[in-house]
């Protein structure tokens, strides 16, 4: 065993289908020990682990490629001996760097505190409490301004969440990508959500935004006061499926909740069927549309007959004529009309078609381009009419 090479080593460790082997094999020799404790990048911390802050110095110290761990205690009882607790997450942030991806489950001794030591862990990606009963929406907010690369969290059965200025605040930074929020106390009040997403490795070659239709599904069921939607794709190109979702599922969604407002950005599937059932869409006041380069002018005539529009954005929409704008003024009675950058639509189309009307030509560099996606359409000015 101990002529074998390093490679070959590493094959037969990576073969082995349970903790419980890879623990037996290391002890065969040295050289198995030292590659296995090289390649081990996942744990699980069970019940049976005690006590749990020296344990995890220890496998920490072993196990230094650690990017996966899970601590479940589930059917814990007294005589187990201690949990982890907020001293041990302590222990723990300080001698795990590699982290990405962190379940806590059943663990009845950390609370808010506890959480605000997640933020150092800088590599942290993906986040799934479940059932924490002391944690509160004051400790998921650290846990959102701290840990900057969080872009996956799931939060199940954690009944002490309330108030949701921590969604509100991963919606705004544009992180989050994959969100699953069941039986808290009040997601169901959740009136706002913005969500940058960019293609993520899935399956095989295929690269693609997480959220699915199925995603939007269960934010349809689990927010039904949902109002306002931002979506914004970066790095996605029409010629490959890398919108997770169809037009369907956005259509649902937007059926399902009384949504007043939505901004699409870079949202390639959504063209001139999606405009149609946006008609039909009683609670929409407001429309913002950024480089949706599927609408046509038919849309825009379908778009008309939405019954509550008053506010409508358009800004480096190249399919969108002076006909198209013309058909919305003649039919609504526009609060504010916005036009940047369509090349196609004229100055004289929009002036007098809302009690206030912006209208740029110019048509951005790409570092005013890149800067629009990073930090918003705040830069620019607007000319006013």
């Amino acid at each position: 065993m101990e002529d074998l090479p390093e490679a070959l080593l590493g094959e037969i460790i990576k073969r082995l289908p349970t903790t419980s082997d890879l623990n037996s094999i290391s002890l065969v020799s040295k050289r198995l020990y030292t590659v296995e404790a090289e390649l081990r990048d996942a744990i699980y911390v069970g019940c049976g682990v005690s006590p749990v802050t020296v344990a995890l110095a220890s496998l920490c110290s072993r196990f230094q490629n650690l990017c996966k761990v899970e601590f479940n205690y589930f059917g814990w009882m007294p005589n187990h001996g201690m949990q982890l607790d907020n001293q041990g997450l302590h222990v723990f942030s300080s001698c795990c760097p590699s982290l990405t991806d962190l379940t806590l489950s059943f663990c009845s001794y950390i609370d808010d505190s506890g959480l605000g030591f997640l933020s150092c862990f800088k590599q942290l990606i993906s986040l799934r409490l479940k059932a924490l009963q002391e944690i509160t929406s004051a400790g998921l907010l650290s846990v959102a301004v701290g840990c900057k690369s969080l872009s996956a969290l799931c939060l199940l059965s954690c009944k002490n969440v309330g108030s949701v200025e921590w969604l509100e605040y991963l919606g705004k930074i544009g992180s989050l990508e994959e969100l699953v929020v069941e039986d808290s106390q009040n997601n169901r009040n959740l009136r706002s959500i913005s969500l940058m997403l960019t293609p993520q490795h899935c399956e095989g070659c295929v690269f693609r935004t997480p959220l699915t239709d199925n995603s939007l599904k269960a934010l349809a069921l689990s927010c039904p006061m949902l109002q306002s939607v931002e979506l914004t794709f970066f790095g996605c190109v029409p010629e490959y499926p890398e919108i997770g979702f169809t037009q369907k599922g956005l259509e649902m969604l937007i059926q399902s909740c009384p949504i007043r407002d939505l901004a699409l950005g870079d949202a390639d599937i959504f063209d001139d069927e999606g405009m149609k059932a946006l008609s039909s869409a009683r609670f929409l006041e407001s429309l913002k549309l950024v480089s949706c380069i599927a609408i046509t002018d038919a849309g825009m005539h379908h778009l008309a007959r939405s019954p509550s529009l008053i506010n409508l954005t358009l800004e480096l929409c190249d399919g969108l004529t002076d006909d198209g704008v013309a058909e919305v003024v003649r039919a609504r009675k526009l609060e504010s009309l916005t036009i940047e950058k369509c090349p196609r639509i004229s100055l004289q189309a929009v002036q007098g078609a809302a009690k206030t009307v912006h209208y740029t030509d110019d048509c951005p560099g790409f570092k005013e381009w890149v800067e629009r996606c990073v930090y918003g359409p705040t830069l620019y000015d607007h000319q006013s009419f």
